[in-house]
C-alpha cells in the first residue's frame, strides 16, 4: 500500500479493537507502520483541545516508523509492539524530549536520564510519539493541573470533564485513539483512575516489578509503572513485553471467589457507579462466580498511612529548600498536599511504614477466601472541570482515590476495565497480592469478556 491510498487518508481510530488486531493489520499489508504515525498525528493535530500531549515528536517518530518499516520488509519483525506509536507520561526521561514533571519548576534533574522501561519499549520497536501530560509532580487524583494545563476527558466532547490524574494525559490519548497505549505511574491510583474516567483499561504493576529509574519518584514505597490500553490483552502483551512471564488463559469465571470488601468502597456510591458494579457482579455470578464479603475496617486508614509516608518521601527527593523556593508557583492542590511533607517526623514515617506492612501481612491472610478483591475503581463518575469551583464538588472530586490508594498501600497489584460503555464511564477495580500480575491479567482477561457479552 502506497501513501496515497486509503491507509494514509484515513483518520480513523486505529486501536479501536486493541494492539493485536493493529499489528495483525500491518502484517497483512493493510497498513504501515508510517501511515500509523501519520494517522495518529493528524488525529492529535484535529483535536486540540483534547491538550493530551506536553511535547510532541513528529519527525522522530515519523522517521522511526519509516526505519520500522524497512526492517518489516526485510524480514526482522520485532514482535507485536514494532512500530507502535506510545505516548510517555511527563515524569518520565526519554532520550531527545524534554521532561516537565507537569510543572513550571525546572526539575528534570530529579528524573534522570533514560530509564530501563522506555528502553525496552523501543528495542521492542515502539515509537514514542510524545510526552503526556501530568499532573504537577503526578501528586493528584483529579488530572488537574492549572501550572501546565489539564487534557479534556475524550469521553464527552461537549463538557470538559475530569480525566482523572495523575496520568491524565496518557489516558485520554489512549481513549481517544491518539496512541496505541501509553505509559502511567501510580502511588495511589494514578493509572487507575484515568483510566477508570476516560472508559480504558489500567494496569498498576506490583511495586518492584517495573524498574523505576528515568523517572520523577514521587513515593519509592508505593511508585510503580504501568500500561494505559484499550483492552486487558494488550495490558498482557505489554507484562510479556516487559517482564517475560506469559499470561496463562483461565477457561471460565466458574468458581472464582470474588472478595467484597464492604467498609469503605462501597460506601456513598454515585448512583450509576452503583448500578453499574451490581449489574457486573450479578453477571459475573451468572457465569459461576461467587461473592465473598470480606472484613477489613483497617482500610479507613489509607488518609493517615499515604498521609505520612508520601509528602515525606517527595519533600526529601526534592528537598525542603527547594521546595519552599518553588512553591508558590505549584498547583494549589499539589502545593497544600505536597506541603504536609514539610512538618513530617521520622517518627511518623517510621510508625506509619510499620503498621502498612502489618496491614499488608494482614491483607494477604484474606486472599486465602478469595481469588480477588473487587470493587468500583473510583464512586463516582467524571465531573465537568467547571464544577470543581463549588465546594463541595471540590472536597467529593479528593475521593477520587479514596478506592484505589488502599492497593498501594497493600502492597496489591490492581487493574481497572470499564464495567459499560454506554454514558459516562465507570471502571471495575481487581486486586490481588504483589507479584500475582500474571494471575490479575488472567482473571481480568475473563472477567472483561463476560462484561463485554453483555455491552
Amino acid at each position: 500500500m502506497t501513501d496515497n491510498q486509503t491507509g494514509d487518508e484515513s483518520h480513523d481510530d486505529l486501536f479501536k479493537d486493541g494492539i493485536v488486531s493493529w499489528a495483525s493489520r500491518v502484517r497483512c499489508g493493510e497498513i504501515t507502520f508510517r501511515q500509523t504515525v501519520r494517522t495518529c498525528l493528524q488525529r492529535v493535530h484535529e483535536s486540540p483541545e483534547l491538550d493530551a500531549f506536553e511535547h510532541i515528536d513528529e519527525q522522530n517518530s515519523l522517521a522511526t516508523a519509516v526505519a520500522m518499516d524497512s526492517l518489516l520488509q526485510h524480514g526482522t519483525d520485532l514482535g507485536p509492539l514494532m512500530g507502535l506509536p506510545i505516548g510517555i507520561k511527563d515524569i518520565m526521561a526519554v532520550n531527545g524530549m524534554p521532561v516537565t514533571n507537569g510543572s513550571n519548576a525546572q526539575t528534570d534533574d530529579l528524573t534522570g536520564s533514560q530509564g530501563q522501561v522506555v528502553d525496552c519499549l523501543q528495542r521492542s520497536g515502539a515509537v514514542v510519539l510524545g510526552k503526556t501530560r501530568t499532573v504537577e509532580f503526578a501528586l493528584g487524583a483529579t488530572g488537574v493541573n492549572t501550572s501546565r494545563g489539564t487534557p479534556w476527558n475524550p469521553v464527552d466532547r461537549s463538557v470538559h470533564r475530569i480525566p482523572g490524574g495523575s496520568s491524565s494525559g496518557s489516558a485520554v490519548a489512549t481513549s481517544a485513539g491518539l496512541t496505541g497505549m501509553a505509559l502511567g505511574t501510580d502511588t495511589g491510583g494514578s493509572i487507575r483512575i484515568p483510566a477508570c474516567f476516560t472508559g480504558i483499561v489500567g494496569h498498576k504493576t506490583s511495586v518492584g516489578r517495573w524498574p523505576t529509574d528515568g523517572v520523577f519518584s514521587l513515593s519509592p514505597t508505593l511508585d510503580s509503572i504501568g500500561p494505559l490500553c484499550r483492552n486487558v490483552a494488550d495490558a498482557a502483551l505489554i507484562h510479556r513485553v516487559m517482564t517475560g512471564e506469559s499470561v496463562g488463559v483461565r477457561a471460565s469465571a466458574n468458581g472464582l471467589r470474588l472478595g467484597i470488601v464492604e467498609d469503605l468502597f462501597m460506601d456513598d456510591l454515585d448512583d450509576k457507579v452503583a448500578v453499574d458494579f451490581e449489574q457486573a457482579c450479578a453477571l459475573l455470578e451468572q457465569h459461576g462466580a461467587q461473592r465473598v464479603k470480606v472484613k477489613f475496617s483497617e482500610v479507613h486508614e489509607r488518609i493517615p498511612l499515604f498521609t505520612a509516608i508520601v509528602p515525606a518521601e517527595l519533600i526529601s527527593a526534592m528537598t525542603p529548600e527547594r521546595f519552599q523556593a518553588i512553591r508558590a508557583g505549584v498547583d494549589r492542590v499539589t502545593e497544600s498536599r505536597a506541603a504536609v511533607g514539610l512538618k513530617s517526623t521520622g517518627h511518623a514515617f517510621v510508625s506509619a511504614q510499620r503498621r502498612r506492612k502489618q496491614l499488608i501481612g494482614k491483607a494477604l491472610s484474606t486472599f486465602n477466601d478469595v481469588d480477588v478483591w473487587l470493587s468500583p475503581t473510583c464512586p463516582f463518575v467524571a465531573m465537568p472541570l467547571q464544577e470543581l469551583s463549588t465546594p463541595a464538588v471540590h472536597e467529593r472530586s479528593l475521593l477520587a482515590s479514596r478506592n484505589t490508594q488502599p492497593g498501594n498501600l497493600l502492597d496489591m497489584c490492581a487493574l481497572s476495565l470499564p464495567m459499560q460503555r454506554e454514558g459516562l464511564p465507570t471502571g471495575l477495580q481487581i486486586a490481588r497480592p504483589l507479584h500475582h500480575d500474571a494471575e490479575l491479567l488472567s482473571i481480568s482477561a475473563v472477567i472483561e469478556s463476560i462484561l463485554m457479552q453483555n455491552r
